[in-house]
């Protein structure tokens, strides 16, 4: 599809998301409990060009250790979309994330989602857990370090809701203070008994016909009053 299709298309989806039914509601989360009709997020800010620092440990910002490389992963149905991270549950965490924001937020394609990388350069310390393998950006030249508002509201519901059904293993960079909302990473440290679960969960999600990403109702009640409770905890 050519780009300008691909933006046709991600308007009218735009267009139906705002107006459709129900959408008030799941809007709500987003905004804190503010009512009313969803808009458009307004147009991010263009932020100063972050000045990169060399990360100098041994392990990650997330306890984990730093690794030459990572093996790549296949998000099955999206396409050729494939990304690098350490094997075992954290690769099913991150692809869970993956799988769910092509389904439900933006059409991905090869090469729109990076993991691990060996460069040392960050803006930020969180950006170091891609060195340890236990983090990924989805759309990273669109959503650069210390840009704000580049979700729609209903995307941003989507967010949360994915970061939910990890149970807080996963943190989004929209949440940090120099924020990222391309960044998603592993929160927890190496041999965590959450990460283990979660894990445990998805993958046995995966052996049910009708659960798991492309299932998940995010507007459900209790889907919502999760999300915002962790929001609450992890902003």
């Amino acid at each position: 599809m050519s780009d300008v299709m691909t933006q046709a298309v991600r308007i009218d989806r735009r267009r139906f998301l705002v107006t459709g039914a129900g959408v008030a509601g799941g809007a709500a989360l987003v905004a804190g409990g503010v009512s009313g009709t969803a808009a458009a997020a307004p147009a991010p800010a263009v932020p100063a060009a972050p000045v990169a620092k060399e990360w100098q440990g041994r392990t990650s910002a997330n306890g984990w250790p730093i690794v030459g490389t990572a093996p790549a992963h296949r998000v099955e149905g999206a396409g050729g979309v494939h990304f690098t991270a350490l094997d075992g549950d954290v690769a099913t965490v991150l692809t869970h994330v993956v799988r769910r924001y092509h389904y439900e937020i933006h059409t991905l394609g090869a090469g729109e989602v990076v993991g691990h990388t060996g460069a040392r350069a960050v803006a930020a310390p969180y950006e170091s857990n891609c060195l340890s393998g236990t983090a990924i950006a989805i759309r990273p030249l669109l959503y650069p370090v210390r840009a704000r508002n580049g979700f729609f509201p209903q995307e941003l519901v989507v967010v949360r809701d994915i970061l939910a059904d990890l149970e807080g293993v996963v943190k989004w960079g929209g949440d940090e203070s120099t924020p990222k909302e391309s960044h998603f990473q592993i929160d927890v440290r190496p041999g965590d008994s959450g990460l283990r679960r979660v894990a445990a969960k998805l993958r046995g999600w995966e052996e049910r016909p009708g659960s798991g990403a492309g299932t998940i109702d995010a507007l459900a009640p209790g889907r919502v009053r999760a999300a915002k409770a962790l929001a609450a905890r992890q902003r």
